[in-house]
């Protein structure tokens, strides 16, 4: 589903959004992640930078089919904006579940976006949630237009921890 609902960007370009849900099985991820793939060539990143997002979009999809309850599906909001890509991925879960933010993995996809963020939710604070308090893990994560990183977004200041 796409949502060109949004207000007009100062480009007059609009923001919008879509909506991918597929099962947490291992058949299902590269879809997401040509998806990801997909929408940063149309938006004109260069190269390395649509490879950095396949890459960030599939290892934090896999972490979170790692953790997902039962065979619940993957949910992927893609919003295109003015300054790049925002990616809110999650699944549902048992309750107290952590996003596992430590490890190889996480350090990984830290150093392929500008912004990542996991945390614990419910499908009310999430896009395309269904508005219940069942909790949910999200991965969220930004990769930016040259030129378009807001200041003090990934500048270093992350502390990475590869120990388990």
């Amino acid at each position: 589903m796409v949502d060109s609902r949004g207000t007009l960007a100062q480009d007059a370009r609009r923001p919008e959004r879509l909506e991918l849900r597929v099962p947490t099985t291992a058949t299902q991820l590269p879809a997401v992640r040509a998806m990801a793939g997909d929408l940063a060539m149309r938006m004109d990143y260069d190269l390395d930078a649509v490879e950095d997002l396949r890459l960030a979009v599939d290892e934090a999809c896999a972490t979170l089919s790692t953790i997902a309850e039962g065979d619940a599906p993957l949910t992927v909001v893609f919003e295109t904006t003015r300054s790049g890509l925002h990616i809110d991925a999650w699944v549902p879960t048992a309750d107290g579940t952590e996003v596992p933010t430590d490890g190889f993995g996480w350090a990984i996809l830290a150093s392929l976006v500008d912004a990542v963020d996991g945390r614990r939710a419910t499908q009310a604070e999430v896009p395309a949630g269904n508005g219940t308090p069942e909790p949910v893990a999200v991965i969220s994560l930004d990769k930016y237009l040259p030129g378009q990183k807001p200041s003090g977004v990934g500048s270093g200041d992350q502390n990475l921890s590869v120990a388990r």
